[in-house]
């Protein structure tokens, strides 16, 4: 044992600032060495000093890595890695409580019983090593120190739940890994910071974890040995580790060691666990705030007294016992270990040949495992660096450089990274040792270029997977109290400091990139603060913009330009709708107020231009009686009644009240009642919309396309579709019902009975082919009859000069009969058009002609058939044969559930009075016109009586004087 100069041992628990103590009192000697147990804390060490001193008096050596400078006075080193023969007025081990580590803990004791400086010597740590100190050390002073702060547990908590400035501890690789993950989910990210990590790499983390960036740190119990970090709170995510060879539960004065981290200066920490740790009792949680442990009883210890003249006695002096109870033999070390294993080896032993070999063959067994590979492959490697050191005297520039070659890759995943780093640290070891290679500070520089690059990567792979950065700047800056402001381009992407959140459409914020919950919570938080300002404004641009900005579709939505900014819905009438405004509450109630006026206002005048003969029409005073009724169902229709519908009402309409509709644009067709304005696409489209919300249904069926006469039948239309579409369902396809009423009008002089071909302006209006033309015949109750005849050049038809609207009444079927197919449609019963029955001369049944005559031209005129029989026949048979279809009145049965009274509904056959134009009526009876001789009379027309209100009566009135 050595003794020099003043021994003091400073002890006490963590945040004592025992380590500052021990820099401050290096400075003040002329020189210094200190020694520390972790590479990275070494690396923290020395920047210190350097910031102090400069770099020109600093060194720093570790097992890979050697700065000095060219008036090196202070070294800072790793335990393992301190010169033993500088000399230094001032010594200084940190951590010497790790004497009692089964694996490193024979160097600590080395340390502790030779370690001297000239002048001073400082040993740091636990309170624990008090006993043992004084065992080893009698003349030695003691300084306790209290902890600047005080430490807290709060028991166990969930990582969702953790505090900011928080570190989580693990004790594996994939532990830390998972927790970091989970952190990143909820938190935004964690930094994480492991033993194994280069010092570049750490300072990279550390940095991230100090300014801000992220709130967490994921680490291992490295952070117990005197990394100094803003952490207020310390979470066990487990209390057992492997140490090696066994999974151990940590000892008291470990778990302290690493809780103690929590509170810095006098700053107070707590500490607790998480995760699937159990809660610690109650006696231990007393214990380490109270910094109370048993003693250190055993140190672990290694003879220093080498001897080299052999392998075997090399081997027996480190298995050497101490003499001293308290020195206890360690754990088996790694470096003794592949010294055993290489000396059984054949090709090494026969290669040994004095001391000078066997201390070379020591030297290389104590290159550290880095990359935790096998320890054959160890062995393997350490195998041939000796024999390239034993007949070389070198390890060859070209096989080095083959393996940095190898190593110098910055691709791949955080774990291919991580294994690289650890096989360049093998090889900067190698490079740091003298005489091992030539051109020493070639290879340094090298190994460490390679380093410093696969650290680089490593950080930006960790801070990749493990940090959102978009979440953790915005959590850094809504925890500020900082206003923050959105920038949004003309695509509406709106980033906040620098981060791209989301996009605005209209009045809503749709964030992206948003994985979890916590996330979202996070962006909503900080877009909701910055987009606050955007919303009112654009409610003011909304509420002023003019309606040619805003449009609805066609399932109810409301737009304003491109984006959506509403919907309707169902209000108390069918054309006073409701409207649902797309705003986000986090805009506030003035925005969704303002949004939602806006868009009923444009709604409301919307519906007033579409519907205004409608609406003009049920506010119409003059509009009385049955008329106001029949006025207040269209309005319910939106300007659309099926006349089936509605048979019975407009029965009972006096000519007055039609009158009185009349003037708001009614017709009264034979099929459909409507207004002729509200057929427009524009009234259609809106019609079909309202319609649909009053009905409730789920997807709104859409308008047809303007301008087509006929479109194809919908599959699965809803009912009442096509009436508030404007069209009528016939067959396969459904023709607008203004056409409609057109081909009715072309129709009813037609002989039905009889049958009769289709025209050419009745395929003219419809727009089709006469195959299409007879299926829409078939809807509307009529039989084609398909026949095939020689092509002729068509006769020209003669002229019929009877207006429509002056057909005689007997041509019309008497409302409530049901025989004639004219004004019918498949099976419904017939009901004339308003406009013939308002303007002609009803006349009796008397007056009507007989139903034989009622078209002699038609009957008298040779089937074109029947002429092209009468050729010869090379012309018959050169003849280019054409199809036509005869049409004629056939009605669906009625089905009815009991028999009807004679004059009710259907008349039976022989009886009545025929409708249309048949032949003779079969069955006979006493009232048939087929049988004796006909006589025609011709009756004056009764005059019209002069409409008061018609411009032209006081012309009219002229006339007669």
């Amino acid at each position: 044992m050595t003794d020099g100069g003043r021994v003091t041992a400073v002890l006490g628990p963590t945040n004592t600032g025992k380590t500052h103590y021990a820099i401050e009192r290096m400075l003040a000697h002329r020189t210094g060495v200190i020694g520390l147990p972790l590479r990275l804390l070494a690396r923290e060490v020395y920047d210190r000093i350097v910031a102090i001193r400069g770099p020109s008096v600093c060194a720093l050596v570790t097992g890979e890595e050697r700065i000095v400078g060219p008036r090196a006075a202070y070294w800072v080193c790793t335990v393992e890695a301190m010169p033993t023969s500088l000399g230094t007025d001032f010594a200084a081990v940190d951590e010497i409580q790790l004497c009692a580590d089964p694996e490193r803990g024979h160097v600590f004791t080395d340390r502790l019983l030779h370690m001297r400086g000239l002048h001073e010597t400082l040993f740091m740590g636990s309170d624990t090593m008090r006993p043992a100190i004084q065992h080893l050390i009698p003349k030695a002073q003691f300084s306790r120190r209290e902890r600047f702060s005080e430490l807290t547990y709060t028991g166990s908590k969930k990582i969702s739940r953790m505090p900011g400035r928080t570190a989580i501890v693990g004790f594996s690789v994939e532990n830390c890994y998972a927790i970091a993950e989970l952190l990143r989910r909820q938190k935004g990210g964690a930094a994480v910071v492991m033993g194994a990590l280069s010092p570049r790499t750490r300072n990279a983390q550390v940095e991230m974890y100090q300014n801000g960036d992220v709130d967490y740190l994921v680490a291992t119990d490295a952070i117990g040995m005197g990394l100094n970090l803003d952490i207020k709170h310390v979470a066990f995510s487990a209390t057992s580790k492997f140490d090696g060879r066994r999974i151990r539960p940590l000892m008291p004065h470990e778990l302290a060691q690493i809780a103690g981290r929590a509170g810095r200066y006098t700053e107070p920490g707590t500490f607790g666990v998480t995760g699937e740790a159990a809660p610690l009792e109650a006696g231990l949680v007393e214990a380490i705030e109270e910094h109370r442990f048993k003693a250190i009883d055993r140190l672990a210890w290694r003879s220093s007294a080498l001897e080299f003249g052999s392998p075997e006695a090399l081997i027996a002096s480190l298995e050497a016992p101490s003499g001293d109870t308290l020195l206890t033999k360690g754990r088996e070390a790694d470096d003794l270990q592949s010294l055993k294993t290489l000396n059984a080896l054949e090709g090494v032993a026969g290669q040994i040949r004095d001391a000078r070999d066997v201390r070379l063959l020591w030297d290389v067994c104590r290159i550290p495992d880095f990359q935790g590979i096998s320890h054959g492959e160890h062995t393997s490697l350490l195998a041939r660096i000796f024999d390239f050191l034993r007949t070389k005297g070198r390890v060859p520039g070209d096989w080095f450089a083959r393996q940095i070659k190898r190593i110098d890759r910055t691709q791949g995943d955080i774990d291919a990274l991580s294994k690289r780093l650890a096989y360049i640290r093998t090889w900067t070891y190698v490079a740091q040792r003298r005489d091992w290679v030539d051109d020493e500070a070639h290879w340094r520089g090298e190994t460490r270029k390679v380093e410093d690059r696969l650290s680089d990567a490593l950080h930006m792979a960790l801070t990749q997977r493990f940090v959102d950065r978009r979440t953790s700047v915005l959590l850094r800056r809504l925890k500020m109290k900082e206003g923050l402001l959105a920038e949004i381009d003309d695509k509406g992407q709106v980033t906040v400091e620098g981060e791209t959140l989301g996009r605005i459409e209209g009045f809503r914020f749709h964030q992206t990139g948003t994985t979890t919950p916590d996330e979202a919570k996070t962006v909503r938080q900080a877009a909701t603060q910055a987009l606050r300002p955007e919303f009112h404004l654009r409610a003011d641009r909304f509420y002023n913009a003019p309606d040619t900005e805003m449009d609805f579709t066609e399932q109810g939505g409301l737009m304003w330009g491109d984006q959506a900014v509403g919907k309707l819905v169902a209000g108390p009438e069918p054309l006073k709708p409701g409207v649902e405004a797309f705003v986000d509450e986090e805009a506030g109630p003035e925005v969704i107020q303002k949004v939602t006026r806006r868009l009923q206002h444009f709604i409301d005048r919307k519906i007033a231009a579409a519907f205004e003969p409608l609406l003009a029409m049920s506010r119409d005073e003059a509009v009385t009686g049955l008329a106001r009724g029949f006025a207040f169902q269209m309005t319910e229709g939106f300007g659309i009644l099926p006349r089936m519908q509605v048979a019975q009402d407009v029965k009972a309409l006096d000519q007055d009240a039609r009158g009185q509709l009349r003037k708001h644009g009614v017709r009264f067709g034979q099929f459909t009642i409507f207004q002729q304005l509200l057929l427009k696409p524009a009234p259609t489209r809106l019609r079909l919309v309202l319609w649909s919300l009053s009905k409730g249904l789920q997807e709104f069926p859409e308008a047809p396309p303007p301008g087509l006469v006929t479109v194809p039948a919908a599959a699965d239309a809803p009912d009442g579709y096509y009436a508030m579409a404007g069209y009528r369902l016939a067959g396969q396809r459904a023709i607008r019902i203004d056409m409609l009423e057109r081909l009715a009008d072309m129709i009813r002089p037609m002989d039905s009975k009889g049958g009769f071909e289709a025209t050419a302006d009745m395929l003219s209006i419809t727009g089709m082919t006469l195959e299409q033309f007879a299926d829409l015949m078939g809807g509307l109750g009529y039989a084609a009859e398909k026949g095939e005849r020689p092509k002729a050049s068509p006769a020209k038809p003669a002229a019929d000069t009877t207006p429509t609207d002056s057909v005689p009444e007997a041509a019309q079927p008497p409302e409530g009969e049901v025989a004639a197919p004219p004004a019918s449609m498949g099976g419904e019963r017939p009901v004339p058009a308003d406009e013939t029955v308002t303007e002609t001369t009803v006349a009796t049944d008397a007056d009507a002609p007989p139903a034989g005559d009622a078209a002699p031209e038609t009957a008298a005129a040779p089937d074109a058939s029947d002429a092209a029989s009468d050729d010869p026949a090379p012309i018959a048979d050169a003849a280019e044969v054409g199809t036509f279809y005869t049409f004629t009145w056939a009605p669906k049965p009625r089905h009815s559930r009991g028999p009807r009274r004679e004059g009710q509904g259907e008349r039976p056959r022989g009886k009545g009075k025929p409708k249309g134009k048949g032949g003779p009526r079969q069955g006979g009876g006493p009232k048939a016109r087929d049988a004796g001789p006909k006589t025609f009379e011709s009756r004056p027309k009764r005059e019209k009586a002069i409409d008061p209100d018609n411009p032209f009566a006081a012309l009219a009135a002229l006339k007669d004087k």
